[in-house]
């Protein structure tokens, strides 16, 4: 059981430490229509290095996450979780943000950012039943996203490449403020 469980592990755990020493794609750049936030928080924090914590907060929230089952309608990790289900509550539990409970409403939070501007944290949409919206996950970065996929499968990390999901894309939210 012990070894099973480091295996199991063991992808999540390298895809993360790849992840997390590419920085860069933690940081972003401020929308021109966005408010500029503070070059600095009461602890002098810059805003950039906030929102690259807040990123890093999402990922790890979200890696210790892989593995779980899903559940149509399941929403925590000791029921399972559905696509909206599991970003609602690595959001709530990482960053403290509530968001709506469906991937549809999901799709209208936050601000969209073009496939060629995901960043790490941001929230990808794909028509996997015939209609917009009906899957979601969250960017992991390096063209990966973490997502509960379908009756039967766990959480698990798919790449946006692959062609079974880059003709099913079709968009992004960032719901993150970033700098």
């Amino acid at each position: 059981m012990e070894r099973s469980l480091v295996s199991s592990l063991a992808l999540p755990l390298l895809l993360l430490g790849s992840l997390m020493f590419s920085m860069p794609s933690f940081g972003a750049r401020q929308d021109e229509d966005t408010p500029d936030a503070p070059a600095a928080d009461s602890d002098g924090h810059s805003a950039k290095n906030v929102a690259s914590a807040l990123a890093g907060d999402i990922l790890m929230q979200a890696m210790g996450l892989v593995g779980i089952a899903y559940r149509f309608g399941g929403n925590s990790p000791a029921t399972g979780f559905d696509c909206s289900g599991l970003i609602r509550y690595v959001f709530q539990h990482s960053v403290g943000m509530d968001l709506p409970r469906t991937a549809a409403e999901q799709a209208r939070a936050g601000k969209a950012v073009t496939r060629d501007d995901l960043q790490t944290g941001d929230i990808v949409f794909f028509n996997t039943r015939g209609f917009a919206n009906s899957h979601s996950g969250i960017y992991l970065g390096k063209g990966k996203f973490i997502h509960a996929p379908r009756t039967g499968k766990s959480i698990s990390i798919s790449d946006m490449s692959e062609s079974y999901w880059t003709t099913r894309f079709n968009g992004a939210r960032r719901v993150l403020r970033q700098q």
